[in-house]
């Protein structure tokens, strides 16, 4: 019996809604398929009607490529398959010997034909391959809830059996929407707004602030952890490490105590906001959460933003804790994001900072500042790395 030739076969689904850009966004999702497998081997890609295809002939892992594969996005679902002609007898062979190593009590055939020439039907296909495996297994068919389905993807030149489809994280292929700049705290939140904003399309370069000397500096080890963990997501990010103690403690002496926080918020916008058009991006985006702390009321959300001259992006505006959480924890980022540390939120905060300030309170506080020249002085400091999936090393540079 020949061999078993294996390949990842790829579906997606809203980069196939995108009518007239839907080339833009498969050439993206093209890169970025072949950029997570770059180092697992030789992979040949393909672009069929609907779908792409990994050739994976002479693979060494063709299971390691699938699972890199379900990270992309843009992927709705991925199989391995295996590829065979478009022969009924060559679709009985692999089909058999897919089922022979299987223990099930009911199965299905649900087979698709790419082009309408073929001479069998999608019904005659699922009734000749359905009749062929009831005579190798004891089990029957089930149409609704099968313990076994069996896909069949009839192409004109070749056909794809296989089964068990694994689901892919949707969205749009990173690189797609443009650039966003994030705000990387080292909590649980900032880390799920950025792998939202990658889900989108968007892609990321992340801005911590700490407070080095005045703290230790174990929240920038924590921000580049959990920058190594996203760029699984999009393969090459920046990290800007961003000094802002000695900005905190001229904010302290001059700031009335309560108003500090929402002083804070509105210099680190500035100085991403600096850092952002540097690199061509075209939003910030925050991990704030309606409500959760002091400066996420509406009223001082609505104060921060009118510190950016460009757009704030806030994906989890309408989640609670609990559901972030989980998202993290799905993430693999909340272990780190609960690992202790002294990051600059920690420092010279107030007892009980302000919840709802006006425009008018924090522009006078604020005229009490130089805003102009701490900008300059956190942007210029700011330290970036460059983080690569698949690892390689990166290197830290000032700019």
């Amino acid at each position: 019996m020949s061999r078993l030739r294996p390949a990842v076969i790829v579906h997606y689904h809203e980069v196939g809604l995108k009518r007239g850009n839907r080339p833009l966004f498969l050439r993206h999702l093209a890169r970025n398929l072949t950029r997570t497998t770059s180092d697992l081997g030789p992979v040949r890609l393909r672009q069929l009607s609907g779908r792409i295809l990994l050739d994976l002939d002479d693979h060494p892992a063709p299971e390691k490529v699938r699972d890199r594969i379900l990270r992309v996005f843009g992927v709705a679902s991925a199989a391995l398959a295996y590829r065979v002609p478009s022969t009924l007898e060559a679709m009985k062979a692999v089909v058999g010997r897919l089922v022979e190593r299987r223990t099930f009590a009911s199965f299905r055939i649900s087979a698709r034909r790419a082009f309408k020439t073929y001479p069998l039907t999608s019904v005659e296909l699922n009734r000749q391959l359905g009749a062929f495996v009831l005579e190798k297994v004891a089990a029957r068919v089930d149409l609704k809830e099968p313990e076994l389905e069996i896909h069949v993807e009839v192409m004109p030149s070749e056909t794809f059996v296989y089964v068990d489809p694994m689901t892919g994280p949707g969205g749009l292929p990173v690189g797609a929407s443009g650039t966003v700049v994030a705000l990387l705290s080292g909590g649980i939140d900032s880390p799920v707004a950025a792998w939202r904003m990658m889900k989108r399309g968007c892609r990321v370069v992340f801005v911590h602030f700490h407070s080095v000397p005045y703290l230790p500096a174990t929240s920038q080890a924590k921000a580049r952890a959990l920058v190594e963990r996203l760029t699984e997501w999009q393969y090459e990010s920046r990290l800007l490490q961003v000094p802002f103690g000695e900005i905190q403690r001229e904010v302290v002496l001059t700031v009335p105590p309560p108003a500090r926080v929402i002083v804070y918020r509105r210099l680190m916008v500035r100085i991403a906001e600096a850092l952002a058009r540097e690199r061509a991006a075209l939003a910030l985006a925050t991990g704030e959460s309606l409500g959760q702390v002091a400066s996420q009321t509406l009223q001082n959300i609505a104060r921060i933003d009118e510190a950016a001259g460009m757009p704030i992006l806030r994906p989890l505006i309408g989640m609670d804790k609990l559901e972030i959480t989980g998202e993290a924890q799905r993430l693999g980022t909340f272990e780190i994001s609960i690992e202790p540390d002294a990051d600059c939120c920690t420092l010279f905060v107030p007892a009980h900072p302000a919840t709802r300030m006006s425009e008018d309170e924090v522009c006078a506080v604020e005229a009490r500042l130089d805003v102009p020249r701490l900008v300059a002085q956190g942007r210029a400091g700011a330290v970036a790395e460059t983080f690569e999936f698949p690892a390689r090393a990166h290197a830290a540079l000032t700019e």
